[in-house]
Parts: C-alpha cells; sequence; structure tokens
C-alpha cells in the first residue's frame, strides 16, 4: 500500500520524532511510506482564526500535494480533522483515504496489536478533535492495550479539554492555564508514567505545565509508543 505521511507543522518543526516514529511503525507493518516534501500547513490555524481567505490557497495545495495516493496519514486528529471536516465548507476537494494514525491502523490494516513493547504505565487523554469531530473512540485503547509491558490507567475527566484549542490559548490564556491545572491534576491522580494522546500539540500544553510543577510525568505521541520494541525502545 502506497501511502502518504502528513506530518503537521508542529511535527515537523517541534516533534520530528513523531514522524520518524510513524513512518518506521507503518514500514513494520508492510507500508510504503512517501513524504511529500512540497507539502505545507493544512490551514487550520488560519480557518480557526477567521481568515477563511488566506486559508485556501493552503487547502488547495493540499489536496494537490497529496493526490493519488491510496491514503493520507496523519499523527494528528486535528490535522485529519481539519482536513476532513472542513475542507468541504471551503469548497475543497478532500484528498481520499485521509486518516489519523489509529483510523488507520484500526480500520485500514485492520491491526491492534502492532508488535510494540513498552514496559511503563501509560494513561491517554483523548484530544478534543480526535475525540468530537473524527469520533476516533476507542481506537487508541485497543492499540495501547495490546502493547506489551504496558498498563493502561484510567483517565478522570479524560474528555475534557486541556485548554490548548490552537489560538484560544493565546486569547484566553488565563482560562486556557485553569483548564490545563485540572488536566495535570487528574493525570498526576492516575500515577502513570507517561501521558499519550495522538496530538503533540495538547501535550505541549499538558507538558509546559507539568515542566513548571516538575512533575516527572512523560509526553509521548501514540506513534512513539507503537513504534517501540525491545530492540529500538522508546
Amino acid at each position: 500500500m502506497r501511502v502518504a505521511l502528513f506530518v503537521t507543522c508542529v511535527n515537523d518543526t517541534l516533534f520530528p520524532g513523531t514522524g520518524r516514529a510513524t513512518v518506521r511503525l507503518l514500514e513494520r507493518l508492510g507500508c510504503r511510506v512517501e513524504f511529500p516534501e512540497a507539502q505545507t500547513c493544512c490551514g487550520q490555524m488560519h480557518f480557526n482564526t477567521g481568515y477563511r481567505e488566506d486559508a485556501m490557497p493552503l487547502a488547495l495545495r493540499v489536496g494537490e500535494v497529496f493526490s493519488g495516493y491510496d491514503a493520507v496519514v496523519m499523527p494528528s486528529g486535528s490535522c485529519a480533522a481539519m482536513v476532513r471536516e472542513w475542507y468541504p465548507a471551503l469548497g475543497v476537494e478532500v484528498p481520499s483515504g485521509v486518516y489519523e494514525l489509529s483510523e488507520f491502523l484500526v480500520d485500514v490494516l485492520k491491526v491492534k496489536d502492532v508488535g510494540a513493547y513498552f514496559p511503563h504505565t501509560v494513561t491517554y487523554h483523548p484530544t478534543c478533535h480526535s475525540l468530537r469531530s473524527l469520533r476516533v473512540g476507542d481506537r487508541p485503547h485497543s492499540l495501547l492495550s495490546a502493547v506489551r509491558g504496558l498498563t493502561l490507567l484510567p483517565l478522570g475527566g479524560a474528555d475534557e479539554c486541556c485548554g490548548f484549542g490552537g489560538t484560544f490559548s493565546l486569547k484566553n490564556p488565563a482560562v486556557s492555564a485553569a483548564m490545563c491545572t485540572d488536566k495535570v491534576r487528574n493525570v498526576l491522580d492516575t500515577g502513570a508514567e507517561v501521558l499519550c494522546a495522538t496530538d503533540n500539540s495538547c501535550l505541549m500544553h499538558i507538558g509546559g505545565t507539568m515542566r513548571r510543577e516538575r512533575a516527572g510525568v512523560r509526553m509521548m505521541h501514540l506513534a512513539q509508543i507503537l513504534a517501540s520494541t525491545e530492540e529500538d525502545p522508546a
């Protein structure tokens, strides 16, 4: 299967390890992964802030760059939701086969046990776009539950927003910080070593508060955990 990786701006600039982990994981599962170098921003930030005209050329470029693949995989529920849910509102044709990573693994490749090994306690934060827009449901949980050595701990208030929300955290910093404080408290209550999510933007927001509190909890994208093996630990 010929798969295109849409790495996203946040991962490309701040978390390149997530992109590498996604490629490693997909290749291990038999996919032929390509990285179209002409890819740029999906336009979500512009669209969400009301600059729809500025989002248009970015959306059109995505449609052009990612055409012709069997599937387009994004290690981000946020960007996948923008392309799938909101490109039609701009009148832009959605590239065929756009999936958030956990959707692709469970629904397309039909796997839950990806051969991962991660001997740590983990709790999972379902980010808002993956939860409410894409409705990925228990797919990430089922993937994590099949990882050898991993103990998955339930997160209280899991369906509550962490407060990042892209430009929301810039426009409403006090509210955003309060929401993140609640999320951090719930994470710490689990006693987990690692907080996992499908969006590094949310992990960056939560992790910043964690570091300031010296909480000692590791932030890890789902791809990094699933790509981890005994031979190649995360």
